[in-house]
């Protein structure tokens, strides 16, 4: 009999680890607490460095949930230890015993809102990379309406000990470097800054994209934090930083500034890990037990982590976890079942 596997959170990495499951010949449970399966990757346009397209991933990831139990909308209502087993239920009314759990829980972005020197939310030129995202999706927002100068805000509450953030998103700098090169070919005729601390383009083929943002597309990347936002009597926005490169403030009228937020745990994961009895770290993320040699282990037998649940991640990187985390628990499940004969 194919024993159930619970996999909490239904992004690209559960996606991924609950495709694999089923093929090692178990059946999963994937629970995701939206609407829709995909997470992020679902109302992304383009990905970086090679610009394809988002649902040229997504796609076949959702397209062959045979043998998959699926639930969306469903939440996790509380976990209980059964001898070697968990007894979860859900917010749905039905129930599961497993032996493994696996919490691919994600990340959200950080609420720009917060960063109220940014203007979000007061200033209706104001939106956040999820925003222009969503605009590259479907060509609608009253907010891009034929800029003429254009900005974008680095580290949004990343790297930032005020908002209580100190890590670094990862894939910030490169996202920016993507949609500033997306704008522009929106609005060839725009100008578009990128205000930055410094860039880290860490993975292949992502200081060619940069270097072709400036060189191609004209970006021009001005190194300084934003100090603040405002508006001026013609409605546009009045930006202010420092260039710490020539060591002198500016100041530009823009027409459209787009703030990157950052990547922060899921408000949830407190309650999730007071059920599974697996401490999250200060930052709110998982920890697994090893980071470095087993970053799919939690400390808990049968508790199992993939993909940005325990920090930043790249979606190559978010998809490989799902694989390895797969792995990982057929070993767990043999490995027990030896141990009973």
């Amino acid at each position: 009999m194919k024993e159930n596997v619970v996999v909490i959170g239904g992004g690209a990495s559960g996606l991924e680890a609950s495709r694999r499951l089923r093929d090692l010949g178990y059946i999963p449970v994937l629970i995701e607490k939206d609407a829709v399966l995909g997470g992020h990757l679902a109302h992304w346009n383009r990905l970086f460095p090679q610009m394809i397209a988002a649902k040229d991933v997504l796609d076949p990831l959702i397209s062959d949930l045979d043998g998959i139990k699926c639930f969306t909308s469903t939440e996790v209502v509380s976990i209980n230890r059964l001898k070697d087993t968990y007894v979860v239920k859900f917010s749905n009314g039905l129930s599961a015993q497993v032996r493994c759990i696996l919490v691919t829980t994600g990340f959200q972005l950080f609420p720009a809102q917060k960063k109220q020197e940014y203007g979000y939310g007061i200033y209706d030129r104001v939106i956040t990379n999820a925003d222009l995202e969503n605009y590259f999706n479907t060509g609608k927002d009253e907010r891009v309406m034929n800029p003429e100068v254009i900005g974008f805000v680095h580290c949004v509450g990343s790297r930032d000990e005020k908002a209580g953030n100190r890590q670094c998103s990862k894939v910030c700098c490169a996202t920016a470097v993507k949609q500033a090169m997306e704008i522009k070919e929106k609005f060839p005729d725009a100008i578009v800054y990128c205000f930055y601390m410094d860039l880290r383009m860490f993975g292949r083929g992502y200081e060619d994209m940069y270097l072709k943002a400036q060189k191609e597309y004209g970006i021009r990347f001005l190194r300084g934090r934003v100090s603040e936002v405002s508006e001026d009597i013609n409605g546009r926005l009045v930006v202010k930083a420092d260039d710490t490169l020539l060591g002198k403030p500016v100041k530009i009228s823009m027409d459209l500034l787009v703030l990157m937020s950052g990547i922060v745990a899921p408000e949830g994961n407190a309650n999730l890990a007071r059920m599974i009895k697996v401490l999250p770290g200060e930052d709110g993320f998982f920890s697994a037990a090893n980071p470095v040699s087993d970053p799919c282990l939690s400390t808990r037998d049968g508790i199992f982590f993939a993909g940005a649940a325990t920090g930043p991640k790249t979606l190559p990187e978010t998809l490989s976890e799902g694989r390895a985390a797969a792995m990982e628990i057929d070993a767990y499940m043999k490995r027990n079942c030896r141990s009973k004969k």
